[in-house]
């Protein structure tokens, strides 16, 4: 019906036409700003595409070392410029190697969400043949206890080569969304004690790897958990503040040294494409007036945030997949007119597996049309000035803002999590979009409307190779026989106590790494010194 009332995701409510008058009065005076300048609403740089195109940056990885390897030079060799590092989430996530009786029991899942990666010597055979002096990475280390471990690994392999780790370039995650809200692993360390583990990588960054982006926050993971666009807004920037508080009361570092270092941050598009573009323009307002009205930085590279987009796996659908080809692209769009500097868009086969080299490429292509094709790099924030997408973005500065304050007036990001709230927050916004599909409300093309393609379901599924087992059996196996096992022992105590101590641990970890410790002793070591995480909430 035409008269009826419409909303955006985050209930915005939607007029059917915009003027100025529909502007925040508080947003107005920004839109005189110019790109490249505080509050950087209208672009990070001042030409932003014309002189710096978004990085193509796709998540890859399999099966065995090999496996991941071979897709991530497939993705190079065919423009991608950079690479994301996907580690087996089954051993990574919890720190098990494969023998953990956890892993055994599910043996035949091994290696389908990512390669299974057990030692530096696995970083070494992905590694092998990759120019990773010059090209852009991340090295895996989702969930914040797996983060000092991937880099330490990717580290300690750069160093073997002779690169000097203040000139190597790219981002860690330990991300807590993931972690504690998005896909909560077992035996898990508890959040404050995650928190110290990633203070401990940005103050070690800051000292070796300065161009290194040590963690990454992914309000994506929060938004694909449930929450809205405001919600992801206010969720970003109160982890951000427990991180810049953390370093405030270490005393080490300067804020605005520590501001830029982990300002490059991961944000969600999905089908709302009007207010996700504005909601990449409101994150760049949020964070340049976050870090001057409560931190007094005044540097204003600190206060450019760089924001790297996924797009939604939550948006693509088993049903009709070659559909998500479609949604794949609207979704990189509204990153790219919301000005992220850098992209991984969906394989259209999300919802049913990890990436066919098919569904890979297509997501590749996506990028490369919309960058050579469109027209799209010659404006510079080509909907800027628009009625409905400013009055978008002053009403989500202010309402994500609004989500902020409820969160420091718990306690903050982490005591949100401890308690639950934040977790209830996020599955009441999942069941409400599952409801809304469920009933008609809102229309998904071959889920619950037009349902009548002939062969609705038919791709060709990519199949994980079935030895991924027994391949990470043969190397551990070989890994314990060959080892320096003096070297081993040293570097598993001089772990334990920088553990239990208040010493940073990546020192420790780089020297455990090295001396080839494993995943699951690593695990070992962070569960008897920490303990594991009492989840607050029942599923």
């Amino acid at each position: 019906m035409a008269d009826e009332i419409r909303r955006t995701t985050s209930g915005i409510e939607l007029k059917p036409i915009y003027g100025y008058g529909d502007i925040p009065e508080g947003h107005r005076e920004l839109l005189s700003t110019s790109p490249g300048e505080p509050p950087y609403l209208r672009g990070a740089y001042p030409k932003m595409y014309r002189t710096k195109p978004w990085r193509i940056f796709q998540l890859s990885g399999f099966g065995n070392p090999i496996d991941e390897s071979e897709r991530i030079k497939f993705l190079l060799s065919h423009g991608e410029s950079g690479f994301l590092m996907e580690h087996d989430r089954m051993t990574a996530d919890h720190l098990y190697d494969v023998d953990n009786p956890e892993v055994l029991a599910r043996s035949g899942d091994v290696g389908l969400t990512g390669a299974v990666i057990l030692s530096i010597r696995d970083f070494a055979t992905i590694l092998d043949g990759i120019d990773i002096e010059n090209t852009y990475a991340h090295a895996g280390g989702a969930v914040v206890q797996h983060g000092p471990f991937a880099n330490a690994c990717y580290w300690n392999v750069a160093a073997s080569r002779g690169i000097d780790l203040k000139r190597l370039a790219g981002t860690g995650q330990s991300d807590f969304n993931l972690t504690y809200l998005g896909c909560i692993a077992k035996e898990q360390i508890p959040p404050r004690d995650g928190l110290r583990l990633n203070l401990d990588l940005i103050e070690f960054c800051h000292r070796n790897l300065p161009r290194w982006v040590p963690v990454s926050i992914a309000a994506y993971n929060g938004a694909d958990s449930g929450l809205n666009a405001k919600e992801e807004l206010g969720l970003l920037m109160a982890n951000a503040k427990e991180y810049l508080d953390g370093i405030v009361e270490r005393g080490n570092i300067e804020v605005a040294q520590v501001a830029r270092s982990i300002g490059g941050i991961n944000l969600r598009t999905s089908m709302d494409i009007f207010e996700d573009i504005a909601k990449l323009r409101a994150a760049r307002v949020m964070w340049s007036r976050m870090l001057k009205e409560r931190y007094g930085v005044d540097d204003e590279r600190a206060r450019q945030l760089r924001i790297h987009v996924v797009t939604a796996g939550s948006a693509m659908t088993y049903q009709q997949p070659l559909n998500n080809i479609v949604r794949g692209t609207l979704m990189a769009l509204a990153a790219v007119l919301g000005g992220a500097q850098s992209l991984g868009v969906s394989g259209y086969d999300e919802a049913i597996t990890i990436p066919s080299e098919h569904a890979h490429q297509m997501s590749l292509r996506i990028q490369q049309i919309l960058q050579n094709e469109s027209n799209l790099t010659s404006v510079v924030d080509p909907l800027g000035g628009s009625y409905l997408i400013e009055s978008l973005t002053g009403q989500l500065v202010e309402e994500g803002f609004g989500v902020f304050d409820e969160i420091v007036a718990q306690g903050g990001y982490i005591a949100t999590l401890e308690s639950g709230w934040l977790y209830r927050r996020a599955v009441a916004g999942s069941n409400e979009a599952a409801y809304d599909i469920e009933t008609n409300r809102v229309a998904k093309v071959g889920v619950n409307c037009f349902m009548d393609d002939v062969s609705p379901y038919e791709i060709e599924a990519f199949e994980a190779p079935r030895d991924a087992f027994d391949n990470a059996m043969e190397r551990l196996v070989d890994l314990r026989a060959t080892r320096d096992q003096k070297v081993l022992r040293d570097a598993l105590v001089g772990l334990e106590e920088a553990c239990v101590s208040s010493s940073n641990i990546m020192p420790a970890m780089m020297a455990a790494t090295e001396a080839e410790v494993s995943l699951g002793e690593i695990g070992s070591v962070f569960r008897s010194s920490f303990g594991s995480w009492e989840v607050p909430f029942d599923f």
